[in-house]
């Protein structure tokens, strides 16, 4: 299938283009970038895409997006989810571990892949789970499960209690080169809490979860790191105290990167209200401190990527008082929107680095070969208009989970048409 689109504003901060291009796809690859009016031979015939007042950009990257497959079909499936992430413009995701049964399987990650591939629509790239289980006591056959197509290992939320046994996991990955997904957690400190420790949850009478619980697990992260040289992805950090102890880090030279939450970039854990079981999120949301240090560590390159975090949950567990409801909330469809909205009143090229941390930053950190428009890449694209308005509501979403924090919320960027490997996956009618 030829394709040809025309008219829009290319902006792709992995080649730093920022002008008015025509996009030229042929064979599921980018064939030409021309100023427009250009014309190709062999493109009469290909269908074409107006974008005359729309940015086109790559397909976005998601760092953390739960499918919900295999085990809690009743809370998502692969056909809703990744048509969430085709109306959301992203178009490919990392997907964590802890399905029912755990992906510590090779023949689990083959079917789940083969799933998302006769769907045609986003490439799912699964992580493998780092010990059998995720009980945290023998890791798993780490190079079988490469073979299979992880990407990474991660425990998701299940903590190791043994750090000899996070030893051993990164000594393994450093020496196959692989990388180690971790979120920065005190397995004991804050375990059973379920908002941040603050006056807020003092009020509201709820178990706190003290920032300390994110640094403690931080200055293991980095002891370990620092006596194995392992790569380690740290996933959804929330806390100014986290992120000031990763800029050390990079500072010192640790192959470190990390992402944090869309919700964590623009919302504190006043949002929660009366009780809002939608504002019920891992990690907690936290204070207007920590939110402003996220804001400043994501300008100054600290933070790799923005994720969407998404993780439907259906009715029956989320409309239950705060302390009973299941934490979670749905994010492909906003993860454009929340990375612009960070930006929002910023000077020129606002969107160009709004954009970086949701494609060429999160595909770096993944180690991924995608989120840029370069000749003869795969032509993953998302065409949005940037002014265009929508608000969020239960109806609006094509995930099957549809509780997040910003029902109600009217926000800017609304995704035109998606692009996957050269095929036409979505368009806006």
């Amino acid at each position: 299938m030829k394709l040809l689109i025309k008219n829009g504003h290319l902006v792709d901060p992995a080649n730093a283009i920022d002008a008015l291009r025509d996009v030229y796809v042929s064979d599921g690859v980018i064939h030409a970038i021309e100023a427009p009016g250009a014309r190709i031979a062999g493109f009469d015939d290909a269908r074409v895409i107006d974008a005359r007042g729309l940015i086109v950009a790559p397909g976005l990257v998601d760092l953390s997006a739960r499918l919900r497959e295999p085990g809690y079909e009743y809370k998502a499936t692969l056909e809703s989810e990744l048509q969430a992430a085709m109306q959301g413009g992203v178009t490919s995701l990392v997907c964590p571990p802890d399905t029912e049964p755990v992906l510590d399987e090779p023949g689990l990650v083959e079917m789940l892949r083969h799933r998302a591939k006769t769907l045609s629509q986003a490439h799912v790239h699964p992580l493998g789970a780092l010990t059998v289980g995720l009980k945290g006591e023998s890791l798993t056959e780490m190079a079988e499960l490469t073979e299979a197509g992880c990407i990474g290992f991660s425990q998701a939320e299940e903590p190791i209690l043994d750090t000899n046994v996070l030893l051993r996991a990164m000594q393994y990955a450093k020496t196959f080169g692989y990388t180690v997904w971790l979120r920065p957690q005190d397995a004991h400190i804050g375990r059973n809490g379920i908002a941040h420790s603050g006056p807020f949850a003092s009020r509201l009478g709820l178990a706190g979860v003290p920032v300390m619980a994110e640094t403690l697990a931080l200055y293991t992260i980095f002891e370990l790191m620092a006596a194995t040289g392992a790569r380690v992805h740290l996933c959804r950090l929330s806390s100014a105290a986290g992120l000031e102890l990763v800029r050390r880090a990079k500072q010192q030279g640790l192959p470190v990167t990390c992402d944090v939450g869309a919700h964590h970039v623009h919302l504190t854990d006043a949002d929660i209200g009366y009780f809002d079981s939608n504002a019920r999120l891992t990690p907690p949301l936290r204070s207007g401190r920590d939110r402003d240090a996220i804001a400043a560590a994501l300008a100054d390159g600290t933070v790799d990527a923005i994720c969407s975090d998404h993780t439907p949950v259906d009715d029956d567990e989320k409309l239950l008082p705060f302390g009973e409801a299941s934490p979670g909330a749905t994010g492909l469809e906003l993860l454009l929107s929340l990375a612009l909205k960070w930006t929002d009143g910023q000077a020129d090229g606002a969107i160009s680095r709004a954009l970086e941390k949701v494609t060429c930053g999160a595909a770096r950190a993944a180690g991924l070969d995608c989120g840029q428009l370069a000749v003869g890449s795969v032509a993953d694209i998302c065409v949005f208009d940037p002014d265009a308005r929508w608000t969020v509501s239960a109806h609006a979403l094509a995930s099957q989970g549809k509780h997040t924090p910003f029902i109600g919320y009217e926000l800017a960027g609304q995704v035109e048409a998606t692009v996957v490997a050269g095929r036409l996956v979505f368009e806006r009618r």
